[in-house]
């Protein structure tokens, strides 16, 4: 769902789209909802695209990342909206991950890729919220982080496009910034409430 609404908001945006999947099946509505929209294997994705978004589920992102080719990815921002969520039940409302807070998920993917650019973003708010959120004219914080800088401000212009101010650092901050989808989850978990995002309040 994360991958789809995110593409549907790139064509809303202008931007030239392509979904990479192995199962052409799983995205067959989204395409018939947006015929501007392209579908082809991570290969095609990897060497046509100018910038990649990775959604895969946390415990898939090594493989995804491995169906493309490392030399076509080589230079290229990759915005990761993953997170290291484990196969079992929330413990009281609470996700459990297969990190620690000693290393993310993200840097994981970097050292696996280290010639593109991971930029991690989008994955502490629910996907319904991810495009263009209306907050009653508060406009939510989207934490974002990654090593290259012209990466990093290649997606702030994105993020700035759908509706979000953006707070930076580098690759390390990913272990603050993907536990935020704990935080996120839990008033859901616990009251079904899901409509909610993260704002960060400057004095």
């Amino acid at each position: 769902m994360v991958g789809k609404v995110l593409a549907s908001g790139f064509l809303k945006h202008g931007h030239e789209v392509m979904i990479a999947t192995r199962d052409p099946n799983k995205v067959a509505d989204w395409l018939e909802m947006n015929p501007k929209g392209r579908v082809g294997s991570h290969k095609e994705m990897g060497a046509w695209a100018d910038l990649v978004v990775l959604s895969s589920k946390g415990t898939a992102a090594e493989d995804a990342i491995g169906l493309c080719r490392a030399l076509d990815l080589e230079g290229k921002t990759i915005i990761d909206t993953t997170n290291p969520i484990a196969d079992a039940a929330p413990t009281n409302g609470v996700l459990h991950y297969f990190t620690d807070l000693e290393e993310s998920l993200m840097e994981r993917l970097q050292r696996a890729l280290p010639g593109a650019h991971f930029v991690k973003a989008f994955n502490s708010v629910g996907n319904a919220y991810m495009v263009n959120p209306d907050f009653k004219g508060v406009k939510p914080t989207m934490f974002i982080c990654g090593n290259n800088d012209e990466a990093k401000q290649e997606v702030r212009v994105i993020l700035d496009q759908f509706g979000w101010e953006t707070d930076v650092g580098g690759v390390e901050g990913a272990r603050a910034i993907e536990p935020l989808c704990i935080l996120w989850c839990m008033p859901g978990f616990n009251r079904n409430q899901w409509t909610h995002a993260f704002k960060l309040l400057k004095a």
